[in-house]
């Protein structure tokens, strides 16, 4: 047994009997042992003989389904002959370890152990296919090391379950080469100076890496879907492979359109871990077998075994949908920007807006930026409710729900095609506050937000769900609540009261909808789940914008302009009478996403807001772990990892804090950070800390979490 790459400690697990046991027995001691054991059905332990001619490569390394940091690291397993011809590399196995058998991958054969001891064999081989290729077991290992997280939590994100059934009715012969299609009529990028040359070196096989700042249209022939499966055919023209991602099922079914009308049908799959077991696996098997180049899905398909990969693309990387949940929490763009590194391919990050990681990457020359020009009237005209002209205008009114600008804006625009009115919450009043001091209304035995779901309804706990009836504010004893922040069930009654006889649709959880049409109606929905209209949107209206930027995380201010630039990005340009009203932000003061938007000028937020978090050293310009836990846990964990960098590497404890996800308050978050140089030396320094932890099965859980998004801080 063995470690890669780390100091090679061989555990004992992985042998039926520890490092204290007698040493070797004489010939005449075996035979009886043998004879012994020979009515027990227990595996023999064998020898791996290097020299044995009937078994080539005796050896197997293995990586094993084990979730200990302290046994991150393949093992040594004999070769039984019955096996010598299925255990190849990239199958799936099982193997005795620590008296049970676990599941794992043969990542090697070879002909001399490095463990001098007796190897125990392998138990079985699950399937003979190889499911683990040495590409993806590559990008398995450096997003683990990225992140300081064990090879076999990154390995459950990348390798999906087996499906026997799906093995068995799908074609185990490769599949031929796809024929090449021709090259794409470069359409849709021609509005983009670097757009002909980027699909020229896709089509001539070189791996360009960029930064793509799409435009906004309605024209579905000019669109992101439409852009991507261009980009998509020169890929696969020049004869490489092609994976592309998405944050959701919408924006899927948009590509999966773009693609069949650029490819044709059946020339690419859809990768989601939304599509059942079967159907995944089958799917996922269609690429690593060959029958298909090109892969689309959300964030699960980032890992697709795509041969010959020429093409990585992600539309919308900010999306909190593309950061993985479960350990080690990687976030797509980053597994895509190691895999095109690896496999020497082309990377392409698009967005209406440009992510402050990606800027980082772009200031640091590791991308090329792809923009396109947008001169007067192709961008729908941007209306901010409350800035001093209108509040001179209107007043006080200015700063109501729907100011009269707004009502003026959409009431026109309805004459025209649909209005999409986009609300930050859903649910009818999802906060309430003291209708005499204002203060946020709170449950009295958690001391969560109150919250109506219904206008009769009482008053209920977003937290324990307990409904406060009667209410009282411990405040001033008022027993009046007024609504602090207004749903889109309750903005959908007081439109459709505004605007008597226009059609209200609502869509948002458990009811989005993927389209509208061309008609005159209003469409409210929630950041994210905006349907796209037949002709683009009349007008849009961005109602509570202070729900998005006064929260208190660090990407606030990015994550409002995504979401508002997402939203604008579906109404018609200038040109053709489009228009954005920004409503519910504060007057006298240019907040930089607000101005953003009014001069769309995405790019330059993305500067501005690097060049703010470079100032204060905030992630993603310093390297940033975040720890989580029992407060003792946490401060042993940081002490652990300071212990474990060189004393040259700085690191800055900040905290602890107590964890917003504690509990009952026990909970405590830290914060370690260093200078991003020492990013690499940083996590290793985590890593010994975890193994040392896991070795010593100290109580407690510690959560890490390398590289937290801005949502989390």
């Amino acid at each position: 047994m063995h470690s890669s790459g780390r100091p090679s400690t061989p555990p004992a697990a992985a042998r039926e009997a520890d490092d204290h046991r007698p040493g070797p027995a004489t010939p005449e001691q075996l035979h009886l042992l043998h004879a012994a054991a020979a009515p027990r059905a227990k595996a023999e332990r064998v020898r791996a003989e290097p020299d044995d001619a009937s078994i080539p490569l005796p050896v197997a390394r293995v990586v094993l389904d084990v979730g200990l940091a302290h046994l991150d690291r393949p093992f040594e397993y004999a070769v039984p002959e019955q096996l010598a011809e299925q255990a190849r590399p990239g199958v799936r196995i099982k193997a005795r370890f620590a008296g049970k058998d676990v599941s794992g991958y043969v990542i090697e054969r070879v002909q001399e152990p490095e463990h001098t001891g007796r190897l125990t064999p392998l138990r079985r081989v699950v399937s003979p296919e190889p499911v683990l290729t040495p590409a993806v077991l590559d990008a398995c290992r450096a997003v683990a090391d990225h992140y300081a997280g064990p090879l076999a939590d990154v390995l459950r994100l990348a390798v999906p379950p087996r499906h026997a059934g799906a093995e068995k009715a799908l074609d185990a012969r490769t599949a031929p080469v796809p024929e090449r299609p021709t090259a794409p009529a470069n359409t849709a990028w021609q509005r983009y100076p670097a757009g002909e040359a980027f699909l020229r070196r896709l089509s001539g096989g070189d791996a360009p890496a960029a930064s793509w700042l799409a435009a906004p249209t309605v024209e579905a022939a000019q669109d992101w879907p439409a852009a991507l499966a261009q980009a998509a055919r020169a890929t696969l023209h020049g004869g490489r492979g092609v994976l592309l991602v998405v944050p959701d099922h919408r924006d899927l079914d948009r590509l999966d359109a773009a693609l069949v009308g650029e490819l044709g049908e059946g020339r690419h799959v859809r990768l989601t871990a939304e599509q059942g077991p079967q159907a995944r696996y089958t799917a996922w098997l269609k690429v690593l077998r060959g029958h298909v180049r090109c892969v689309i899905g959300t964030r699960a398909a980032a890992w697709a075994p795509v041969r010959d990969l020429g093409l990585l693309a992600c539309w919308d990387d900010g999306d909190d949908l593309l950061a993985e949940p479960r350990a080690p929490y990687p976030q797509t763009r980053e597994v895509l920007r190691l895999r095109a590194e690896r496999e020497c391919a082309a990377l392409l990050l698009g967005g209406f807006v440009r992510s402050v990681p990606v800027q980082r990457w772009l200031a640091d020359g590791l991308v090329r930026a792809v923009e396109a020009r947008t001169p007067p009237g192709s961008v729908p005209r941007v209306v901010v409710a409350a800035d001093e002209r209108e509040v001179e205008r209107a007043g006080a009114a200015a700063h109501a729900h729907l100011p009269p600008v707004a009502w003026s804006t959409a009431h026109t625009a309805l004459a025209d095609g649909p209005v999409l009115v986009q609300v930050p919450r859903r649910g009818y009043l999802p906060a309430l506050r003291c209708g005499q001091c204002r203060q946020i209304a709170r449950c009295e035995q958690c001391h969560g937000p109150l919250a109506l779901t219904a206008p009769s309804a009482p008053p209920v706990c977003r937290w324990c769900g307990r409904a406060a009836r009667p209410w009282r504010c411990p405040e001033c004893d008022g027993t009046r609540l007024h609504a602090a922040v207004v749903g889109a069930r309750r903005t959908a009654e007081e439109l459709g009261r505004a605007f008597p006889g226009v059609p209200v649709l609502r869509s948002g959880a458990g009811e989005v909808r993927n389209e509208v049409g061309a008609e005159p109606q209003l469409v409210i929905a929630t950041p994210g789940a905006e349907p796209v209209a037949a002709s683009g949107y009349a007008a849009t209206l961005l109602l509570d914008g202070w729900a998005l930027l006064d929260r208190s995380t660090l990407d606030a201010g990015e994550e409002t302009l995504r979401r508002w630039v997402a939203a604008a990005a579906l109404t018609r340009p200038a040109s053709r009478g489009g228009a954005v009203v920004v409503c519910g932000v504060t007057s006298g003061v240019t907040l930089p996403p607000v101005e953003a938007l009014s001069r769309w000028a995405p790019g330059t937020f993305a500067e501005r807001e690097l060049a703010a978090r470079r100032e204060l050293a905030l992630p993603p310009t310093s390297w940033m772990t975040m720890l989580t836990g029992a407060p003792a846990d946490v401060d042993a964990f940081a002490t652990a990892t300071r212990h474990a960098l060189d004393d040259a590497v700085p690191l800055e404890r900040i905290g602890p804090m107590p964890s917003p996800d504690g509990g009952d308050g026990d909970g405590a978050r830290m914060l370690l950070r260093t200078d991003r140089r020492h990013a690499g030396a940083a996590a290793r320094a985590v890593v010994a800390a975890r193994a040392g932890r896991s070795a010593r099965k100290m109580p407690g859980t510690v959560t890490v979490h390398v590289d937290p998004s801005g949502a989390l801080l």
